[in-house]
């Protein structure tokens, strides 16, 4: 990632957070939507799922200039979603899900240049977290 996308994630994460729960519920929302069967994978009530989704997002956000720093609790990450039965296929759905959320949110500025920055970083935490995470799930 570049520092100007890294700089961009930032600030419009900071913009959603202070919404957390509401963009968490509404991330959770969409995700159920585009995919009712993913659904029974969580938890009745979501609200400490939410905060989960919205720590794990700021602790990544927060290390974007080394990912080294934090590649070991993505791996982890997806090594847990494995035990949950999330499968490759489901972290297209989640994208999909993350970039509609935040388009919701962040409404016009949520540009082109955005949507081309978080599909990026979220494509290198769900290839890590869908190849690494399941082969450690499989070790």
């Amino acid at each position: 990632m570049t520092p100007d996308q890294i700089a961009l994630i930032r600030q419009q994460f900071g913009l959603v957070a202070r919404r957390a729960d509401a963009f968490a519920a509404d991330f959770y929302d969409n995700l159920f939507h585009l995919d009712g069967t993913l659904r029974p994978m969580f938890p009745a009530d979501l609200s400490a799922q939410r905060g989960k989704l919205v720590k794990v997002l700021a602790h990544v956000i927060l290390s974007l200039d080394d990912l080294g720093g934090v590649i070991d609790d993505v791996r982890a990450l997806g090594a847990k979603h494995v035990g949950y039965g999330g499968s490759a296929a489901d972290y297209q759905t989640v994208g999909i899900a993350l970039l509609t959320t935040l388009g919701d949110h962040l409404g016009d500025r949520f540009d082109d240049a955005s949507r081309a920055a978080w599909a990026r970083c979220y494509g290198t935490l769900a290839e890590v977290m869908s190849e690494d995470g399941a082969a450690r799930a499989a070790a």
